[in-house]
């Protein structure tokens, strides 16, 4: 008992002990500049009206989360905005990343049909970095930047490696090793381009790209943390990422990890830029409160338990998608749907609604996959019409078709069901994937 013990006392001292901030500085201000540039891509694309002010309807998470009129839409984009900037700028940090992470939640929260996994990651780093000191040890341009406690350098380090971790894990799929999709229908859509139109097409170098994605994603957190591999290591990050930024459409993601995965290095590696003189570190005494241990296992567990999850439900997740979301499958899968809906009142009468009728391009690509998504389109769709008078109950059937990484298209949802009021996933109303293929 005593022995466990000291071992506990020892691991809270070390995580208390005083640690070079300049690592930790660097990365908050890379996060609240990329933040920052994310805001104005937003709306210099017009992607705010496109995606939270045009849509008729919304897929919130959480009931009670509304989307606000147009103008508070583009409140909310400068509140994000000049956060990201306070929390680049070192003022009032707890401040700025509070009023952040509340801002930039509440538009993940608002319509599920716009989640993504880097979004969501922002949301953690957000979180991690409200509880962290950052704000005490000044800016880089002043090159006064003090300790840290090492709790926060590796806090940071362990949320990204999970990241990478759980999205190699999520790789060990037939789709992604023995077929090589969804790269190769990725990649052949660049089949006409100049000069390297043969090779894009060519299977092999989906295959390549599928086998070389998956060992970096599940290995490069191991070469990281060793100082003889890291700078070979983090060009290998650079280059991967740069790569899947040149060539897919998956927004910040790959920024965001180049500037975030420096925190690998040593923690001082910034003062050789400007050559700073390293701040005076005297050894803590006082361990990590007990309290705040557990509160980092806590956060972990679940940081672990939530990419398990699509786990305990039986089939392809990537088809039924319990469980999907929050768990780290970075790029796995192609999908592809068509939807009508039949809406049934007391009295017989059937209206056929297609999905472009009802929602936005981009909610018409993610909602007939996502069978989550078409239940809650025909709760809205019930709802709207016993508004308008038609005789309650109104049922409302799916025709919904999916195609799975190249796959021919097979019914998602089973058409004699009544969606409108179905129970939530799990459910028999998801039918199973068949499994034959293309290739």
């Amino acid at each position: 008992m005593g022995t466990e013990g000291g071992s506990w006392l020892r691991l809270r001292r070390h995580l208390a002990a005083p640690i070079d901030g300049a690592s930790l500085v660097a990365f908050r201000v890379a996060f609240g500049l990329a933040m920052a540039a994310n805001v104005l891509r937003y709306e210099a694309q017009g992607w705010v009206d496109e995606l939270y002010v045009a849509p008729e309807l919304a897929f919130p998470f959480l009931e009670g989360v509304e989307r606000l009129p147009g103008p508070a839409m583009h409140g909310v984009f400068a509140v994000v905005l000049a956060s990201a900037l306070g929390i680049a700028s070192g003022l009032a940090h707890r401040l700025f990343t509070a009023v952040f992470l509340v801002a930039f939640t509440y538009l993940e929260l608002v319509d599920r049909t716009t989640y993504l996994n880097h979004y969501y990651l922002v949301s953690l780093l957000a979180a991690l970095m409200l509880v962290m000191p950052l704000g005490r040890t000044g800016t880089l341009r002043k090159r006064r930047i003090g300790t840290l406690p090492r709790w926060c350098l590796w806090t940071l380090r362990m949320q990204l490696g999970l990241v990478y971790v759980f999205a190699g894990l999520a790789k060990l799929r037939g789709d992604w090793l023995l077929r090589a999709e969804p790269l190769h229908t990725w990649l052949s859509r660049y089949a006409h381009a100049p000069l390297v139109g043969p090779v894009m097409d060519d299977p092999w170098l989906a295959y390549a790209f599928s086998w070389a994605g998956l060992f970096f994603d599940l290995f490069v957190v191991f070469f990281l943390l060793r100082p003889r591999t890291r700078p070979l290591a983090y060009a290998a990050v650079v280059v991967f990422h740069a790569v899947t930024a040149l060539l897919f459409p998956i927004g910040i993601f790959p920024w965001l990890m180049i500037v975030a995965t420096p925190l690998f290095f040593e923690p001082g590696w910034p003062r050789r830029l400007w050559r700073g003189e390293a701040p005076q570190t005297v050894e803590q005494r006082t361990p990590l409160p007990l309290a705040a241990l557990a509160l980092l296992g806590v956060w972990f567990a679940v940081q672990l338990a939530l990419p398990l999850r699509q786990h305990l439900h039986p089939g392809n997740a990537c088809w039924h998608e319990q469980g999907y979301r929050f768990a780290w499958n970075v790029m796995v899968m192609e999908k592809t749907g068509m939807l009508e809906l039949r809406v049934l009142d007391a009295e017989g009468r059937e209206t056929r609604l297609a999905a472009r009728e009802l929602l936005s391009p981009l909610q018409q690509r993610m909602v007939p996959t996502q069978p989550d998504l078409v239940r809650e389109l025909a709760r809205q769709v019930r709802a709207r019409f016993e508004a308008e008078g038609h005789p309650a109950p109104v049922e409302v059937r799916a025709d919904a078709w999916a195609s799975l990484n190249g796959r021919p298209s097979q019914r998602l949802i089973d058409p004699n069901v009544d969606l409108a009021h179905a129970g939530r996933p799990p459910a028999g109303w998801i039918l199973p994937l068949a499994e034959a293929t293309r290739r």
